[in-house]
């Protein structure tokens, strides 16, 4: 059976509340179309986990599509805050369970190993910790080590319902490649309980095969396969295109406020009625040949 499908019919099987895993570091290879498709089709109460909170994040935290996000921080580097998530968790209105990066890269190591917890040295006596105290304190606990006797922080595993992840190469059946840094995507994909995969390029199984080590995603933990040429945009995918440091800045400034970011999203979400639409609002090819990496070079 295929699991090739679009986009929409891909979100559809996200129920609102569901616990969803995104790929995106910052402005690279953030599920942007993705995010989208979610706010089009009203999707509410989710909690978004992600290692480095992305602009894909920011977006649905902005529409209201999040309810509480399992992060370790984050920023888009040059081009600031990510003002939605932070006007959330300041509000009141986004439950922000904060860690560091490596503490949610142990935790979607112990959802792929299917460990109960997972011992961490690096937390204890930090800032870090007294507010997961506060806001999340079924999150971790202490356990006295069996061999030695020292007491040890632990974190609960994160086990999401699906983890989203955009790559640049993937077959009809879900495996996939992730060209560049990968982060701890193959831990979220491992960890969650099925995940859904957004490419660049759809290719046999046969080239797949002929590179078995780049196979980043087995396809059995693969539910739907969507084939979408810069759906990322206006982040970046390494060895596909470069981000989109014009309409990056644009976003930037506009979601400093609610009303800006309303304005934004009328104009390229709700304005748009799918992905090749907003793609021809952004400029059409013209614009996004601009962006396009150097085969040879792969940027």
């Amino acid at each position: 059976m295929a699991k090739t499908t679009t986009l929409a019919e891909a979100v559809a099987s996200i129920p609102s509340g569901a616990h969803v895993a995104l790929s995106g570091f910052a402005i690279s290879r953030c599920a942007m179309a993705f995010a989208h498709e979610v706010v089009r089709q009203g999707i509410k109460g989710l909690t978004v986990s992600q290692c480095v909170g992305a602009m894909d994040a920011d977006i649905l935290a902005g529409a209201g599509a999040v309810e509480r996000i399992v992060y370790g921080g984050g920023s888009r580097g040059r081009f600031g805050q990510h003002h939605c998530v932070n006007r959330g968790i300041e509000e009141g209105t986004l439950i922000a369970e904060e860690h560091s990066s490596l503490s949610m890269a142990f935790r979607y190591l112990a959802g792929a190993l299917g460990l109960p917890f997972i011992p961490i040295r690096s937390l204890r006596g930090s800032d870090v910790l007294k507010r997961l105290q506060e806001v999340a304190p079924s999150e971790f606990s202490y356990v006295d080590d069996p061999f030695t006797g020292d007491n040890w922080l632990v974190l609960k595993p994160l086990v999401p319902d699906v983890a989203v992840v955009q790559v640049q190469t993937a077959d009809e059946d879900g495996n996939a490649w992730i060209l560049g840094p990968r982060w701890d995507n193959e831990e979220q994909v491992k960890a969650s309980k099925r995940a859904i995969v957004i490419t660049e390029r759809l290719v046999p199984t046969e080239v797949i095969r002929r590179d078995p080590e780049r196979t980043v995603i087995p396809g059995f933990r693969v539910s739907h396969v969507v084939h979408l040429p810069f759906a990322a945009h206006p982040t970046s995918v390494y060895h596909a295109y470069d981000y989109d440091a014009d309409h990056i800045r644009q976003y930037a400034d506009a979601s400093k406020t609610p009303e800006g970011f309303q304005k934004y999203v009328d104009k390229y979400v709700y304005g748009a009625k799918d992905h090749w639409d907003y793609l021809e609002l952004i400029g059409g090819m013209k614009h996004l040949t601009g962006l396009t990496a150097d085969p040879v070079l792969g940027y």
